[in-house]
């Protein structure tokens, strides 16, 4: 197996928008510190991602004060970190319905004049609930707005096979796990069951189902067919396309880049 190491921690703030890296981050319940924490909804309150609104790669992240600035083109809003107390309602976010908050109408129109559809920012606070799939829960766990569970973990080595079938390699961020790792063989986090990562213990509860969002040029906002067709051809299981693990904390504290993962 090897030494296996913790290269990379990523969050993700605002949901389908670009990443932030941190060289370390709190672990809680629901994911990291900040990790999906806040959305963009449509005027029917559904919530949106690149996956039909491609342009969405378009926004970038980073932090700002005690805050993240997000930046479109030249422009700029930053994203305050205390939730807010405004305009409370319901949005959906797959199957589920989640109480949220609207951040301000200022924030929500800068997104919808630059998304150019009629869109709200709201966030989601840490109190309110959204149960992870019973199925796969160990202690009644929670989620963010992450897709359905609080963190993913994907090795180097699982990219870099995928590279070296591709006539274009494409870089870890269009997988946007939380964690990435170096060490071991390629797809090594498949036979995974617990792991610990520092000080923090995780069960590894299943595959990641992939979809067209890593089909999105980052750096461009533009779909295409790659990496979903070569990943199709040989990560295909039951249907869906495989690549990287969802994982749940069982233990909560500081983690850092570097620290050394255990399994078993």
């Amino acid at each position: 197996m090897g030494d296996l190491r913790l290269t990379e921690i990523w969050i993700y703030p605002v949901k389908s928008l670009g990443g932030v890296r941190c060289a370390s981050a709190r672990v809680l319940p629901k994911g990291l510190q900040h990790d999906r924490r806040w959305m963009l909804i449509d005027a029917e309150n559904n919530f949106i991602t690149q996956r039909v609104y491609p342009a969405m790669a378009l926004f970038h992240v980073a932090p700002h004060g005690e805050g993240f600035a997000v930046t479109h083109g030249g422009d700029i809003v930053v994203l305050p970190l205390q939730h807010a107390a405004g305009s409370r309602m319901q949005a959906r976010i797959w199957d589920d319905q989640v109480d949220v908050c609207e951040v301000s109408t200022a924030h929500s129109q800068w997104f919808s004049q630059r998304l150019g559809m009629d869109c709200r920012l709201v966030s989601f606070p840490e109190e309110n609930p959204r149960p992870v799939d019973p199925h796969y829960a160990r202690q009644q766990e929670q989620v963010s707005l992450a897709d359905a569970f609080p963190f993913l973990i994907i090795g180097e080595q699982s990219l870099a096979d995928l590279n070296s079938r591709l006539n274009a390699p494409v870089a870890m961020k269009r997988f946007r796990p939380n964690f990435v790792f170096a060490g071991g063989a390629p797809f090594e986090e498949d036979s995974w069951k617990d792991i610990s990562i520092g000080k923090n213990k995780f069960v590894v509860a299943k595959p990641c189902a992939r979809c067209v969002l890593t089909t999105v040029d980052p750096d461009t906002g533009t779909k295409g067919v790659e990496p979903l067709a070569t990943l199709a051809a040989y990560r295909k299981v039951n249907q869906k396309v495989l690549f990287g693990q969802n994982i749940i904390a069982t233990h909560h504290d500081e983690i850092h880049e570097g620290d050394e993962i255990i399994v078993g």
